[in-house]
């Protein structure tokens, strides 16, 4: 390892923190802890982008050495135009979260915020990891802080959110740890690259088996149509930082999994699955926005919700053409920003109302005006409106879809118009209306802290609409390069 080893300063620096605030902090300065560390993070990863090569589809800022040498497993770290987005991503998200949190948790604030940083650990490692053995450590790693997040800080439900969270999760990863097995001893390399040269050492047969393992832990994380029955659960009962992470990073690992293992190293697999993925992810789309359409608690509708816009993903990734793959990743990118937005957006209004049955709003606007512009902005985004970010992701996947097959680009226009009901409807709901009697009274109207929370989503929210090569320019040249030789059966 030479030169200033960025990536591992970037990702283990949360660590250090949560270490620090377990050791010496108390609950008055845990979260100051918190917030310097997670800025630091994110100051730590600005040469990653200043110093980044968008022309060159190899990883850059490449950290390598010797681990379990008998193993020929080494610890190695890379980011190309892929990954790097989301490492961007996971760092300004956890800011927020610590921003989020810092009046509605109340209790136990050392573990909290020293999971919230091992979490922050756990996305940026997986992001970076340029071997399948570190991504399975930080894969898993996840697992923990996430389910003490909801477990310990969630609401009345969340021992079961939890439970049921881990359970789903950990089976698909056993048959991810097989599958990792089982290609180590058939390619002698568990690096990413390598093994991209070595899969012809994977049998047919294998290659099969092994997309099917793969695929049991990276749709449960997506999640995908059916094994995403625990989302909704997790999603209302975890704090709201628990949410932001969950929808804004954890549902991307899943799609990042396809892109960086399936893809370039099992395309047997890919060709023989590709069908019912395609069908799976065209019903997710549509399925998810018609349950959306009947739900009364907001956080539940924004969690079906994720469902369908995540859906729009994984049909993207398996056009298996240009459009489509790259249109997946910039709406990667783009709901987590918008997720994360919207949950930031209940969660504040939760700890002034304490209730997250839309019935119980109505009339916000007159009380809370900036509130409700914010609202409105990130309902307008998710709904694919011109001009925000999310309209050149569905736009570019709906391109890919009537590229393979007309029916699946006929079922994306269909997802996209029941999105903009549902989101239309929700806002109507909130914030127009007559006022709720229970709500006079109440400050419901944000804080500076809560402005400053949301301010930066705002921002990308706008930016990325305007110009979406902020991120489509960092995926162009490894996106070309997985088409050309990583799809080829």
């Amino acid at each position: 390892m030479t030169g200033y080893p960025v990536l591992t300063t970037t990702a283990f620096l949360p660590i250090i923190g949560a270490a620090l605030i377990l050791l010496f902090g108390s609950d008055r300065v845990a979260r100051w802890i918190a917030l310097g560390t997670t800025l630091g993070t994110f100051a730590a990863s600005m040469p990653l982008y200043a110093g980044f090569d968008k022309a060159s589809n190899a990883l850059q800022f490449v950290e390598s050495a010797d681990w379990i040498p008998s193993l020929n497993i080494t610890y190695g770290m890379g980011v190309d135009g892929i990954s790097l987005p989301f490492i961007f991503l996971a760092a300004l998200l956890t800011i927020l979260c610590v921003g989020a949190s810092w009046a509605a948790v109340q209790t136990r604030q050392r573990e909290f915020y020293a999971a919230l940083l091992v979490a922050e650990t756990a996305m940026i490692g997986l992001f970076a990891a340029s071997n399948l053995f570190l991504f399975f450590i930080f894969w898993e790693l996840m697992l923990v802080p996430v389910f003490l997040l909801i477990g310990v800080w969630g609401g009345p439900g969340r021992v079961y959110a939890a439970v049921k969270f881990l359970i789903f999760t950990l089976s698909g990863s056993v048959l991810m740890l097989v599958g990792i097995i089982v290609i180590y001893r058939a390619c002698g390399t568990l690096d990413f690259k390598a093994l991209t040269l070595a899969r012809a050492s994977l049998q047919p047969r294998e290659q099969a088996w092994l997309f099917a393992a793969f695929l049991a832990a990276f749709a449960v994380k997506v999640p995908m149509f059916p094994v995403h029955t625990w989302l909704p659960n997790a999603h209302t009962e975890a704090p709201t930082a628990g949410s932001v992470i969950l929808a804004g990073i954890l549902l991307k690992m899943g799609a990042y999994g396809f892109l960086r293992v399936s893809l370039p190293i099992l395309p047997y697999g890919v060709h023989l699955f590709l069908k019912p993925m395609l069908v799976i992810s065209a019903v997710a789309i549509v399925w998810g926005a018609y349950v959306t359409l009947v739900q009364t608690d907001v956080k539940r509708l924004i969690a079906f919700s994720s469902v369908s816009h995540m859906g729009f993903v994984t049909l993207g990734i398996f056009t298996l053409n240009r459009n489509g793959v790259e249109g997946a990743i910039l709406q990667m990118v783009n709901h987590g920003i918008i997720s994360a937005a919207l949950f930031l957006c209940v969660g504040m209004i939760y700890e002034r109302t304490h209730t997250r049955e839309i019935s119980d709003y109505g009339g916000v606007a007159r009380i809370a005006p900036v509130y409700s512009t914010l609202l409105a902005l990130f309902c307008l985004a998710a709904a694919g409106t011109p001009g925000l970010n999310s309209f050149v992701g569905e736009f570019l996947i709906i391109g890919g879809a009537f590229r393979t097959q007309a029916w699946l680009g006929a079922m994306a226009v269909w997802g996209v118009a029941l999105g903009t009901a549902y989101l239309v409807w929700l806002f109507y709901r909130v914030a127009m209306g007559e006022s709720n009697p229970a709500l006079v009274g109440l400050k419901l109207e944000l804080n500076a802290r809560e402005m400053a929370t949301l301010a930066p989503l705002a921002l990308l929210t706008v930016c990325l609409g305007l110009y979406p090569d902020y991120v489509l320019s960092y995926v162009h040249a490894p996106v070309a390069q997985l088409l050309a030789a990583g799809v080829a059966p």
